[in-house]
């Protein structure tokens, strides 16, 4: 399977904020600036499902296909050199695809596992990357970087 990676930042040693859907995650340092675009890992799709997660008669797990090993382990990679990772998923039980990453992780890529410092529950389709940075530096305890002297950010 053909996992796409777009935008490849560097994230060596740095704390990172991670929005996981099944189909889809990005990956922001902590280091960005406010108008940067976050690092994008997109899972093949080959029936055009992307997951769709609901039960019908016949389908007990609620899935039309398993979680891609290959999606995980292209995400692990990247996020292999991150020092701290705070995930943001939405939905919960079996929608909630960072509840499945973390599950696979602590079972094929322990070192990844253990950088998790929390799983948070989000709107991850409308949060912007401004809020995302926002709580990211919150969960993080730094200071937001200023400098108009008021609470703007900098400019483009």
């Amino acid at each position: 399977m053909n996992h796409d990676v777009h935008n490849d930042l560097s994230i060596r040693n740095q704390p990172v904020i991670v929005t996981i859907d099944f189909h889809e995650s990005r990956i922001y340092p902590l280091s960005a600036g406010p108008h940067s675009n976050p690092e994008e890992i997109s899972a093949e799709d080959p029936r055009g499902y992307f997951h769709n997660v609901y039960h019908r008669h016949g389908n007990p797990n609620g899935t039309y296909e398993a979680d891609s090993p290959e999606y995980w382990r292209t995400l692990c990679a990247q996020l292999e050199p991150a020092s701290d990772i705070l995930l943001l998923g939405h939905g919960k039980g079996k929608a909630n695809a960072s509840h499945h990453f973390v599950a696979w992780a602590e079972k094929h890529a322990s070192s990844v596992a253990a950088k998790i410092v929390d799983e948070v529950r989000a709107d991850i389709d409308d949060i912007t990357n401004e809020q995302l940075l926002r709580l990211s530096e919150q969960f993080f305890g730094t200071a937001p970087a200023r400098d108009h002297g008021d609470n703007r950010r900098s400019a483009p």
